[in-house]
């Protein structure tokens, strides 16, 4: 009996997920999103072209594997289209390759409104939402009161979409965002992903969890995709600057319908650096030259929503926490390239709150903290063209070794660039 690989970001998101599922998947038979949404936008290069995926596995660009769209991912119909139709015009036969659970749920219309509205109430205390509905849409889920992909197949899916519109816009109403419903724009946007949804059902739907452990039954090798950041999970990220989904490695679990016992190596992504995008705290950031060479270096703006990334230091407190939390076997350091023109690198090893010094991620990290810093030698050499760990400068190796002993979990791929060939195997996954 095979088990499932779990593979997840470990900071604030924007890891470089995408990238290595494209090059794991030639050793799995299955790809499988687990959760998050559309905001979620993981970035593949290769063959001198670049593709953005927002909802659909990264496993999609190998042949012969099956990608399925998972329970605990929420589903847009429309942007879905868009996405799909995009990859079938660069020659992909997406609807071989992809299964799309029943029980995955899907974003309507108002549930943009709503979002929008939400986040326009907050005034001062924003969260910073991308404005797709993926909140609202999961808080309809929890109050169980959500539409499912797999209604859009019963006979009532109009009356009970209808039902959901009239019940959003009564709370649209109480926020004093109702007119935007009456608006053609809304109205079109609408007719559009009516459209859509008669799109979406060309494709296979299943029964999610019966697919998954049925292939486990078989023996087939399954790779499970996270989206976002560990630093963004509901529960154990910076609440309430978090996303609204389990980005943790027992997020798999429920968002993909397989028993704990099944899972078998967790694969931690990682920037050499870190990285936020939107509102939240960032114990590292840097507001200098520093801060914005890493941003521009490393091109960090949204893969989805454009907006540049905030930039700072390698924070190992945060990271200690996120890979006790999914029981990480293996780390992934992504970007390392990006800090190759710096005379000297730092990394935060404790924080100082309030006058006392912690190496514990602590319950919040929206007052001051200081981060306490190691600094190493910088390499100050181009790494983008090393395609062999024996090539890479010795405080390159001497940075990824301190990452590895304070962590106690060795890094195992090391990526110097955006393609394919630019990811360095270290150790035999």
């Amino acid at each position: 009996m095979s088990k499932v690989d779990v593979l997840l970001g470990l900071q604030w998101g924007d890891e470089g997920k995408g990238k290595v599922v494209d090059v794991l998947t030639p050793k799995y038979d299955v790809v499988a999103r687990f959760q998050g949404g559309p905001n979620a936008g993981h970035t593949l290069e290769f063959d001198g072209k670049k593709f953005v995926l927002r909802s659909i596995p990264s496993g999609v660009f190998q042949g012969g594997k099956t990608n399925i769209i998972g329970n605990g991912v929420v589903l847009d119909p429309l942007l879905f289209r868009e996405e799909a139709e995009a990859l079938e015009e660069s020659g992909l036969n997406l609807k071989e390759r992809l299964l799309i659970s029943h029980k995955a749920h899907l974003i309507l219309p108002t549930h943009r409104l709503l979002d929008a509205a939400n986040e326009a109430s907050k005034a001062g205390t924003k969260i910073g939402t991308t404005g797709k509905g993926i909140g609202p849409t999961y808080t309809d889920k929890i109050s169980r009161n959500g539409l499912r992909v797999g209604d859009t197949l019963m006979p009532d899916f109009k009356e009970k979409y209808e039902s959901h519109k009239k019940r959003h816009m009564a709370m649209l109403a109480a926020l004093d965002y109702d007119g935007h419903t009456e608006t053609e724009d809304f109205k079109q946007l609408e007719r559009d992903w009516l459209d859509a949804v008669e799109y979406l059902k060309l494709y296979e739907m299943v029964d999610g969890e019966f697919y998954i452990n049925g292939m486990i039954e078989k023996g087939k090798t399954i790779l499970a995709e996270g989206a976002q950041g560990s630093l963004l999970d509901v529960d154990y990220g910076s609440y309430p600057f978090v996303t609204s989904s389990n980005t943790i490695a027992s997020g798999a679990c429920v968002g993909l319908g397989v028993a704990p016992s099944r899972v078998g190596r967790v694969f931690g992504i990682m920037k050499a650096y870190c990285t936020r995008v939107g509102e939240g705290p960032f114990p590292t950031e840097l507001h200098d030259e520093v801060g914005d060479e890493m941003c521009e270096r490393g091109r960090e703006f949204g893969s989805v929503t454009g907006r540049k990334r905030r930039c700072g230091w390698l924070d190992l407190v945060a990271l200690k926490y996120t890979t006790m939390l999914s029981g990480v076997t293996d780390l992934f350091m992504m970007k390392g390239d990006v800090l190759d023109t710096f005379d000297e690198i730092k990394v935060c090893t404790s924080y100082k709150i309030n006058g006392e010094q912690t190496e514990h991620f602590p319950y919040s990290i929206e007052h001051d903290i200081e981060p306490i810093y190691h600094t190493l030698p910088g390499w100050k050499s181009d790494l983008s063209g090393i395609r062999s760990e024996e090539d890479f400068p010795a405080n390159f190796s001497a940075y990824i070794k301190y990452i590895e002993e304070f962590l106690g979990i060795p890094v195992s791929i090391v990526s110097v660039g955006p393609d394919r060939d630019q990811t360095i195997l270290r150790n035999d996954l």
